[in-house]
């Protein structure tokens, strides 16, 4: 798996993967600007129709919810960029591997910090994203 933020001095690097993750941190940025805006119609397009989010819930047990639904929840959920609040982002790690990629992100919806990872696949030529797993420290 070709890890995009290490630098192994691998020389098989090809044009094809540079491409992919830069479409993948063109995601990753889209996906900020929308968790700051708590925009669901600009995360809507980053999410393949039958994805999923999946966390661990306030009582131990494991969640998973349909993108629809997520989608919903962030429609009621105020903007950080409305309370004022500063950006606080970063993609820890892509990984691509053929029409598989993988975004590692961390990003602040105060009060919480969320560590968010992407699991995307490259279908009809497009990156979108078909599950994304989660948890959250306050």
């Amino acid at each position: 798996m070709r890890q995009a933020d290490a630098d192994d001095g691998d020389s098989i690097h090809t044009a094809h993967s540079e491409s992919d993750i830069a479409a993948l941190r063109s995601i990753a940025q889209t996906y900020f600007d929308a968790a700051y805006e708590m925009d669901a119609e600009k995360f809507a397009p980053l999410f393949h129709p039958s994805s999923s989010v999946t966390k661990i819930d306030e009582d131990g047990n494991v969640s998973v919810t349909p993108i629809a639904t997520w989608l919903a929840a962030v429609r009621n959920i105020q903007a950080p960029k409305l309370r004022g609040c500063e950006r606080n982002e970063q993609i820890l790690s892509t990984d691509v591997e053929r029409n598989l990629g993988v975004l590692k992100v961390k990003l602040q919806v105060p009060p919480h910090v969320f560590t968010d990872v992407l699991s995307c696949l490259k279908i009809q030529g497009t990156w979108k994203t078909v599950q994304k797993v989660m948890i959250a420290n306050v």
